[in-house]
């Protein structure tokens, strides 16, 4: 079996873009999967282009050797957008290869370790305790969410003094926690718009008196030894990691005990393959891995299967598919976690191609913050 072509596709999830990649086969088996959307999609399409030309012939049940061709044809250490491009051919060949056999891909890596993968759901539009219990209990309705991530910011963190942050931010979780059934889990995305890690660790700290699951990234990730040290000061889990890229990066980050939960992203960091990597050198310092994955049905379909065979495994993220029309059968959660589909080979869902061929991209971006001074802010 061989690689005969590479086709890209731009679509959207509701109001998000998505990249998906086809690996197509001389033997007729197609390969699914899905890119991050670091801003510059349309560029994607010219680096999978590149791609093709380099391993377009090729016997695609050969990952390991394929991935490790494409990072050394790059030669210098790749950035975000080639690493993107290599993380959905990576979920490509992952799927052919389990195609081929007839089995589901977490048979490839090992055999599932636990029958259903646990998940919870972000809401970050809900200003009033009142309205966030009431959209999470409306998720633990329809899905059987218990765990929720919300932002900790509750006033503009630029233009207010950082104690009133602080105040407005414990007493807006007091009150949550309060109103609360006691089995809902909340976690908390600082989105690393703080700059000095010394207000990292006040805010942490205001938040942990009502046991947060974690407290995500609250501060730049690129000094990783500034981790070390603000995460001995905190009282909550620490969470980061859907920033780093590579295996080199989550061992300096556990070198310095930086973090209490890792969280790479499988289409960022190369594939399930670079993913098993990471998650090996976690485990190594006891931290658990809960995947970034704010992306669409066709990522969290390669996460559930890696997380499906991973012994250090804590919480995935999962973004309720709105309007994704491009997977005909994504999976949905079940009593809070996502249920295996043993009897389906590959990933286990089914690609639109109809769908995908009306290239439904909508632009996105991220928008800065823009200070009192007039300076912008991180987001």
């Amino acid at each position: 079996m061989k690689i005969d072509r590479i086709r890209t596709f731009m679509s959207r999830d509701a109001n998000r873009p998505r990249v998906i990649v086809a690996v197509d086969t001389d033997e007729g088996i197609t390969g699914w999967g899905e890119c991050y959307n670091h801003g510059p999609d349309r560029a994607l399409p010219a680096v999978i282009d590149h791609i093709a030309l380099q391993i377009t012939g090729h016997d695609p049940t050969r990952v390991e050797y394929i991935v490790h061709r494409l990072l050394q044809e790059a030669r210098f250490p790749p950035g975000t957008l080639v690493l993107a491009a290599i993380s959905a051919i990576d979920h490509a060949l992952w799927d052919i290869s389990a195609k081929a056999l007839g089995v589901p891909v977490y048979q490839l890596l090992g055999g599932r370790v636990r029958d259903k993968v646990k998940v919870y759901c972000g809401i970050y539009t809900a200003p009033d305790p009142s309205e966030a219990l009431d959209l999470c209990q409306s998720l633990n309705d329809s899905y059987g969410f218990a765990a929720f991530k919300l932002s900790p910011y509750r006033v503009d963190i630029h233009a207010r003094r950082w104690g009133e942050v602080l105040k407005t931010s414990a007493d807006y979780f007091g009150k949550l926690r309060e109103i609360s059934p006691s089995h809902f889990d909340y976690a908390f995305d600082a989105h690393a718009k703080i700059y000095e890690p010394w207000q990292a660790v006040q805010l942490g700290n205001a938040l942990a008196p009502w046991d947060p699951l974690f407290y995500e990234e609250p501060f730049r990730p690129e000094r990783v030894e500034a981790w070390g040290p603000a995460k001995a000061q905190m009282r909550v889990p620490l969470a980061t990691g859907e920033s780093l890229f590579n295996r080199w990066e989550f061992l300096r980050l556990m070198q310095v005990r930086g973090c209490d939960i890792a969280q790479p992203d499988i289409c960022v960091v190369g594939g399930i393959t670079e993913m098993r990597r990471i998650a090996a050198v976690c485990d190594a310092h006891y931290v658990p891995i809960a995947p970034h994955n704010p992306m669409g049905p066709l990522a969290t379909a390669v996460n559930l299967h890696f997380c499906a065979a991973l012994t250090n495994f804590k919480i995935l993220e999962y973004r309720v598919p709105a309007d994704a029309p491009y997977v005909k059968d994504p999976y949905l959660p079940v009593d809070g976690y996502l249920e295996l589909r043993p009897d389906r080979p590959g990933w286990g869902v089914e690609m639109d191609e109809d769908v995908l061929a009306r290239d439904e991209y909508v632009h996105w971006e991220r928008k800065l913050p823009i200070r009192p001074d007039g300076s912008t802010g991180y987001v």
